[in-house]
């Protein structure tokens, strides 16, 4: 079963109706790497799958999926 994943962003290229997440694959990050280049990729977006990283409180984190709408 796939999880339902929520965002209010809705200029991004994955946003849906009732703040639903479009993206096949989500990429959660650390604030302190929101700005690292990744070395793999998925839908023009770089990703990294091998790294571990810690967060004492949402928000240190951010979504890497995130892609702005160009409509």
């Amino acid at each position: 079963m796939q999880p339902q994943v929520f965002c209010s962003v809705s200029n991004c290229e994955y946003w849906a109706k009732n703040n639903r997440c479009n993206a096949e694959a989500i990429m959660i990050e650390i604030d302190r790497h929101a700005n690292k280049s990744f070395d793999a990729e998925f839908a023009g977006e770089s990703m990294d799958t091998e790294h571990r990283d810690t967060a004492a409180q949402a928000a240190e984190t951010c979504c890497h999926t995130f892609k702005a709408r160009t409509d």
